[in-house]
C-alpha cells in the first residue's frame, strides 16, 4: 500500500485503483498508463514538480494529453518564474520515483495546482504512488486532500 492510497483511505474518500503491467523500457509513463488502461489521455493526469523563484518546489497536475505551461503555473503560484525541478530533488521531496509520482501522500505536501480541465470531469486518474498503478478520484476530493487550487496550467 502506497502513501497515496493510505491518504485516501484514512480520509474515507471514494476512489478506484487501476493496475497495469508497466514496461520498464517505456519512459512516456502517462501515455503508457492511458493506453494500457483504456483511459482518454485528457482524463489521466501527470504529477510534475516545478521550482519557482520565490516559493521553492511546487506541484502541477496536468492531463497527459497536454504540457505544463510554466508561465501559467508561476502566475498561479504568485511567482515570476517556474522551471521543471531536478528529478532527484523532486523524488527526494515527494518520496516517489519518476513515473510513479503522486500528488497524494507526499513526504512533504508541496503547494499544488491542478489544471482547471479536471473540473469538467467526473473523475480524474493520477498515479497511486508507483509505476503501473493509478488511482481514480473526484477532482474536488483530489484538491481537498492536496490543498490544491484549480488554474489553467496546461497547454497543447
Amino acid at each position: 500500500m502506497t502513501p497515496a492510497i493510505q491518504q485516501v483511505k484514512k480520509n474515507k474518500i471514494p476512489f478506484g485503483l487501476h493496475e497495469y503491467d508497466h514496461d520498464p523500457g517505456i519512459l512516456a509513463y502517462g501515455q503508457e498508463a492511458a493506453q494500457k488502461l483504456g483511459i482518454a489521455p485528457g482524463h489521466l493526469f501527470k504529477t510534475l514538480v516545478v521550482l519557482t523563484n520565490n516559493r521553492g518546489l511546487a506541484v502541477g497536475v496536468v492531463p497527459v494529453s497536454g504540457k505544463l505551461d510554466l508561465k501559467a503555473i508561476a502566475k498561479a503560484l504568485g511567482a515570476k518564474k517556474a522551471a521543471m525541478a531536478d528529478k532527484h530533488q523532486a523524488e527526494r521531496s515527494t518520496g516517489y520515483i519518476t513515473g510513479g509520482m503522486s500528488p497524494l501522500g507526499q513526504k512533504k505536501q508541496l503547494p499544488t495546482i491542478i489544471d482547471a480541465s479536471a473540473l469538467d470531469l467526473d473523475r480524474v486518474f493520477v498515479s497511486a504512488g508507483r509505476r503501473g498503478l493509478q488511482i481514480s478520484i473526484f477532482p474536488k476530493d483530489l484538491a481537498s486532500l492536496t490543498q490544491a487550487l484549480f488554474y489553467g496550467i496546461s497547454k497543447q
